[in-house]
């Protein structure tokens, strides 16, 4: 049975009770456990998860290595960090934002001026990221590149973003955005509005993971890991790999761009160090450990990863990055399913173990008292019988 067929074999009730679970600890356990800073942690570590989804759709399901993910990312996180500068800028009666008043930025940037609008700032969230990846993908992909060569322009974009960044001044420079004091209208120094930014990031991800189960078991997503396995067989039978590569990438970019602007409220600052060529692998990694062809190993291993970073950082700080890449290594070489491959691979050994118990145990066959007669004597041959010999 493939992939798509076990899923397909899912009952719908069965889904609706995992996603009745997720909810019941998103929403229940983790805000009455955690503390409200734990909780907000744990609200980045969410914004981490939704982009893993994408990764998961698109390396695991379509095998294309993203390694720019940062870059979609980062566009969601900036566009909502513009909005924000600017919607302070407004109460406080104020032409620019504080930042660029301190840089001595007396005119607003024509490009910031579109994002003072709350509802184009959320299209702006929601289509711009995408917009980016479609022509990337189409440019990309038509060509037919793929495999490292498409691994390693994806870095290098990432890292040409950041370093653009960086230079411009009416952006934040290398400091980037912060001190943001409202979101929407909502304090953010209020505890109870922090709690409702977790409860907007946990629902965006319940939504997000809805989202990609659904391609996965749709015939798209027949589709795409037939591309990953034998695309120029997909090619034979009449379909364009390179579209169906494209609305992967293109998914994939839509939900990091969702990420990144509710990355931008819950932490309170965005800057190039956090959509560069690091960051976008510490998405990768999350998704290599969790287990990047399922469905939820992505999120668990990016919340997983991101919280184990803050824990052992905590005591070990300098031990921490060689930690990490050991870990990679170690689930890559030997364990590529990631986490999530250990469930199977445990079935599997005691299906192997267990015939090989029974076959050193031999068959085992109950015997039960017979009351038969014992046989009788042979009779002694006759002198006739005898002669004749």
């Amino acid at each position: 049975m493939t992939i798509v067929q076990r899923l397909r074999a899912t009952s719908p009730l069965k889904t609706l009770g995992g996603f009745a679970i997720a909810a019941l600890v998103l929403f229940g356990l983790a805000p009455a456990m955690l503390s409200d800073f734990r909780l907000s942690l744990l609200a980045k570590f969410i914004c981490f998860a939704i982009v893993a989804v994408g990764i998961g759709l698109a390396w695991g399901r379509g095998g294309m290595l993203v390694l720019g993910q940062g870059v979609f990312f980062g566009v969601g996180a900036y566009i909502m960090a513009m909005h924000m500068q600017m919607a302070d800028a407004v109460k406080a009666h104020e032409d620019v934002p504080e930042f660029m008043t301190i840089a001595g930025i007396s005119e607003l940037p024509s490009y910031w001026q579109p994002f003072a609008s709350a509802p184009v700032a959320l299209l702006g969230i929601l289509i711009v990221p995408a917009l980016i990846a479609a022509v990337l993908g189409f440019g990309v992909f038509k060509r037919r590149v793929k495999g490292a060569y498409f691994s390693i322009l994806s870095q290098a974009l990432a890292a040409a973003m950041a370093i653009l960044l960086t230079g411009q001044q009416t952006i934040g420079g290398f400091t980037g955005l912060s001190d943001f004091k409202t979101f929407f209208g909502y304090r953010l120094d209020d505890p109870i509005n922090r709690r409702m930014l977790f409860f907007i990031a946990a629902g965006a991800l319940l939504v997000v993971v809805a989202i990609a189960r659904q391609l996965m078991n749709s015939r798209y997503g027949e589709l795409l890991i037939a591309v990953r396995d034998q695309e120029e067989r997909v090619r034979f039978l009449g379909y364009d790999p390179a579209n169906i590569k494209i609305v992967a990438y293109v998914v994939a970019a839509f939900f990091a761009g969702i990420a990144g602007a509710l990355f931008t409220p819950i932490v309170g600052i965005i800057s190039p160090a956090d959509i560069g060529v690091v960051p976008s692998i510490a998405f990768l990694i999350g998704v290599a450990i969790g287990g990047r062809t399922t469905l939820l190993g992505p999120v668990l291993g990016a919340i997983g990863v991101a919280w184990a970073q803050t824990s052992f950082s905590e005591h070990f700080p300098s031990a921490w990055t060689y930690l990490q890449g050991a870990l990679f290594i170690v689930v890559v070489g030997f364990i590529p399913a990631g986490l999530a491959g250990f469930g199977p691979l445990a079935k599997q050994l005691l299906e192997r173990v267990r015939p090989a118990k029974e076959e050193a145990a031999g068959p085992i066959v109950a015997t039960e008292p017979t009351t038969e007669a014992p046989a009788a004597e042979p009779e002694p041959a006759s002198e006739e019988k005898v002669e004749a010999r």
